[in-house]
């Protein structure tokens, strides 16, 4: 069994036991988090369940770790105008594991 959620603006593919990198969630490791933006739910038989079959519907999981992604490097430059800008930035995130989906 499978599920589509959406977290932090994106959308992933779950399975029980899968872990996933997702944009920052509150809450400390070992704490139990739910997403209830549940968007398909698949089975292993092929059939496939969206919109009001899924009221109700959500994941649990659970926070592994935070964490912080590698620093990007943002320039800025124009030319012939002696412009340069370097700016860094670390996206902030959180390892969640799968633990069950509930239909």
């Amino acid at each position: 069994m499978y599920a589509v959620i959406e977290t932090g603006g994106k959308q992933y593919r779950v399975a029980p036991g899968d872990s996933l990198l997702v944009e920052k969630l509150e809450g400390e490791p070992g704490t139990a988090v739910e997403f209830d933006k549940v968007l398909a739910i698949g089975g292993d038989d092929g059939d496939l369940k969206t919109g009001e079959a899924l009221s109700g519907a959500r994941v649990k999981a659970s926070i592994q770790n935070q964490d912080r992604a590698k620093k990007i490097l943002v320039f800025k430059f124009k030319r012939k105008k002696q412009y340069k800008r370097t700016i860094g930035h670390r996206q902030h995130l959180t390892k969640v594991v799968i633990d069950e989906i509930v239909a």
